[in-house]
């Protein structure tokens, strides 16, 4: 098209717009779907093979003639498509299946506002979720190759959207306080942080005037007036006026809110300005900053819904979608199922536990994914003899000694020999002397082995506290929120909090009773997690996170070391994994000396972790390396294992030329639609408490890829809602495992996670590889402001704190006896 549309929304209505004037006339009646790019897909030839097209879209003066070049550029290989889904073909057919995607999107693309794979309408429903947001719901649909033949992937589907209100209504709910509920005074002009939010929230928002009767102009905020409204002038037929007097003589509009900022369009150099109290914002523009607690819960009280009742929603999209009397898709041949696909699938059994031969009950075989410390003791209890705890919030120093004796209790009775008396006196201090405190407690006791930390009343210091206690004093800490949990004593949040104590002073809770079993694991072997975090959509300025865990005990597997670093924003592939650093040979000897001479240092997070299991067993090299790697989406499948391989490869190599451990290779997905629904709803043989699907069931076939190793597991017991089944895909595996061995071992490992009694939905060492990573992010200090909600104040720019761009930014060091046990917990 030229000129280029300025929006995807602009690029349909042209075509929309050619289809009308010239199917018939001149594409031969043919239908075709449009991906809103450039591409077209036709069902069936064009009877011409390149043609122009002459388009024009608006009214009288501000019309606009596109010229449209439609030109053949390919077809799509069916042939191929079928090969790859029957397993003969190992490449995917991704145009093929990109043009029948685009076939089943193109009515909806047209009817509902399009993010991403999902579509939404008010049609389906929205709900208030607050602070000037709603929750919009609609669908999810992605049409994927499997066993089974091409499968139609779709789920129920919610995000958030600005309401359709006046931009001052807006501010009032936005800028709304506990403490306010009205927003901020319109006699008294904002403050900086409630301008700076307030300018990020509306930053590219649409809205359209209301103060011309009859007549409404759109535009696009590019920020707001750092002025008040009052202030604001600009320059009129060779003289200067303000905003106020303009609309006063030219609209006969008496503004109110002048003491407020005006919104601002068009450019620095020649702005429009726009009062918010005659802008309303435009229909169907989702929210994509970060939302707040509160708008988080409201848009999962939309979507959590049981399995009865999910797959009912599913049924019913489909029936409203009714893809049998779609025009364009019956042009193309395609006929869906109305019915959900009915898979085979088994459920695994659960491993038994570990305890300690001093408990009453010496192991444990969990039931349905959950179990209880009652009558047990962990397999191996730390020693606690240096502690002591520092409360920031507003509890009395009473119901504190209270909560340290409980605690002290439980961690005892549960088998940990912690020490009776903290090593000083436990004290109080006020929320904005929190480093002044740290400090002084680490000069009393620099070898304290724990820090109990009652955070303050008001969120926002946590960051901080694990900033310094990890990174600059090697303080292990363990915080806690005041509130009725606390000063009630909780029996079940004092087991809760004594499990994540345990494993943060070096002991273990429980160990799988049978760690060899299944096969593969008799020769030492080391597993990896890794995952990378990325900063809030909008916080650009902040870096990427990756962290790599590794446990450092065979055969029990529990216990694991964290590694983090920082790299450049949305870089998905982890950087350090290897790294090779020339430096000068010897770098004291003389200049003259060492000129031109320098040696190669390898390092890297691999090489670091492999060291340490080196060290911890005893100078014995693992034969077998398992690394499950979480945060990778199918298109990036390939890019990272060639990366990620290489780098481990090289670490092993870096290591001993002739060291040659087995290497698998698992991609770990949580973010996917897939949901596994029991055949009879209600069978107790078939479902757990909330109506899920039992712990357990794996499904390796069907809706799994045509010629790859995948599964979907469900390894945990459902709350609320309906549970989502972790994909594994196995892109590499030189160990050769068999689905059973693997999958039994991925089920077994989620009865090892630390912090609770129950099985978890990811494998453990992602698991802790997420945790890793974001804690890291409060190590980056601007980000970690951002995390404490004062985030347009702290990333403004784009530069971080020092004026180094984020992309260099190195995190700090993590003290070397904190990384040693799993602080991250």
């Amino acid at each position: 098209m030229t000129p280029v549309p300025k929006t995807r929304r602009i690029n349909r209505v042209v075509i929309s717009e050619l289809a009308r004037l010239h199917r018939e006339a001149h594409l031969g009646g043919i239908s075709f779907a449009y991906d809103g790019s450039k591409a077209l897909y036709t069902a069936g030839k064009l009877p011409f093979e390149s043609m122009d097209f002459k388009i024009k879209l608006g009214k009288e003066l501000r019309e606009i003639e596109y010229k449209v070049t439609v030109r053949l550029a390919g077809q799509a290989d069916l042939h191929h498509l079928q090969e790859f889904i029957a397993g003969r073909q190992r490449d995917s057919p991704h145009q093929t299946i990109q043009a029948l995607d685009v076939v089943l999107r193109e009515s909806p693309s047209l009817n509902y506002v399009t993010i991403s794979r999902s579509f939404f309408s008010t049609v389906f429903g929205r709900e208030d979720i607050g602070d000037g947001l709603e929750c919009w719901k609609g669908y999810y649909q992605s049409l994927r190759p499997t066993q089974m033949g091409l499968s139609l992937n779709i789920d129920i589907s919610s995000t958030a959207f600005f309401k359709p209100i006046n931009v001052v209504e807006y501010v009032k709910k936005c800028l709304s306080t506990p403490h306010n509920a009205n927003g901020p005074d319109p006699r008294r002009s904002l403050s900086d942080i409630d301008r700076l939010k307030l300018k990020k929230a509306l930053r590219g928002v649409r809205v359209e005037t209301t103060h011309q009767q009859g007549k409404s102009s759109k535009y696009k905020i590019t920020t707001i007036t750092s002025e008040p409204l009052s202030q604001l002038n600009f320059p009129l037929n060779g003289a200067t006026q303000t905003v106020t007097q303009y609309f006063s003589q030219r609209y006969k509009y008496k503004l109110q809110y002048t003491s407020w900022p005006c919104l601002q369009s068009g450019s620095t150099s020649s702005p429009i300005y726009l009062p918010m109290e005659v802008c309303t914002i435009i229909e169907g523009q989702r929210y994509s900053k970060k939302l707040s607690d509160k708008q988080v819960t409201g848009i999962l009280r939309s979507t959590c819904q049981p399995p009865r009742k999910r797959e009912q929603k599913i049924i019913e999209m489909v029936q409203h979608n009714n893809y049998r009397a779609d025009r364009v898709v019956r042009e193309f041949r395609i006929d869906i199922s109305n019915q959900m696909a009915n898979v085979p699938a088994r459920v695994l059994p659960a491993p038994t536990l570990k305890y300690h031969e001093s408990g009453k009950e010496k192991t444990c075989n969990p039931r349905v994914g959950q179990w209880n410390m009652i009558n047990k003791k962990m397999v191996e209890g730390a020693k606690v003899e240096r502690w002591t705890c520092v409360n920031f919030s507003r509890m009395h120093i009473d119901a504190v000694h209270r909560f340290c004796s409980e605690l002290v209790y439980t961690c005892n009775a549960i088998g940990m020999v912690f020490d009776q008396w903290p090593k000083i006196e436990v004290r109080s201090a006020t929320p904005n002397n929190i480093e002044a405190a740290l400090n002084n407690i680490h000069s009393m006791v620099p070898d304290l082995q724990l820090l109990l930390v009652i955070l303050p009343d008001v969120s926002g210091h946590y960051g901080r506290i694990k900033r310094v206690c990890e990174t600059e004093l090697g303080i292990v800490s363990q915080c806690l929120k005041s509130g009725r949990k606390l000063l009630n004593l909780d029996r079940q949040y004092l087991e809760n909090v004594s499990l994540k104590i345990n494993v943060k002073v070096g002991g273990r809770n429980s160990v799988l009773q049978r760690p060899l079993v299944p096969g593969g694991l008799e020769n030492p072997t080391i597993i990896f997690g890794a995952d990378v975090t990325h900063p809030a959509p909008g916080e650009d300025s902040s870096v990427s996170i990756a962290a790599v865990v590794a446990s450092m005990d065979w055969p029990e597997i529990t216990k694991y070391r964290a590694l983090v670093s920082a790299q450049p924003p949305r870089q998905e592939i982890i950087q350090d994994l290897f790294t090779m650093v020339e430096v000068p040979q010897n770098a004291d000897a003389p200049q003259e000396a060492g000129a031109g001479k320098t040696k190669v240092i390898c390092g890297g997070m691999i090489r670091e972790l492999l060291v340490a299991f080196y060290n911890r067993n005893g100078g014995r090299k693992p034969k077998r390396i398992i690394f499950y790697r979480d945060g990778v989406s199918d298109g990036q499948f390939y890019q990272v294992l060639l990366y990620e391989m290489d780098a481990i490869k090289k670490a092993i190599a870096s290591l001993d030329p002739d060291y040659r451990p087995l290497v698998t290779f698992v991609v770990v997905q949580k973010r996917h639609h897939t949901r596994l629904f029991p055949e009879v709803h209600g069978r107790q043989d078939l479902t757990d408490r909330s109506g899920n699907v039992r712990p357990g069931t794996v499904v390796d076939t069907n809706i799994c890829h045509p010629s790859e190793f995948d599964f979907y597991l469900c390894s945990h017991s459902g709350i609320q809602g309906t549970s989502r089944p972790t994909h594994y895909h196995v892109l590499h595996d030189e160990n050769r495992f068999s689905a059973d061995q693997l999958q039994t071992l991925t089920y077994n490992l989620c009865y090892t996670y630390a912090r609770c009694t129950r099985a978890v939905s990811v494998v453990p060492p992602a698991y802790y590889a997420h945790l890793a990573a974001f804690r890291a992010r409060h190590y980056d200090e601007p980000a970690e402001v951002a995390l404490d909600g004062a985030s347009s104040v702290a990333s403004g720019g784009n530069q971080a704190a020092g004026g180094q761009p984020a992309a260099v930014r190195q995190l700090p060091q993590i003290k070397e006896n904190v990384k040693d046990v799993m602080f991250y917990c």
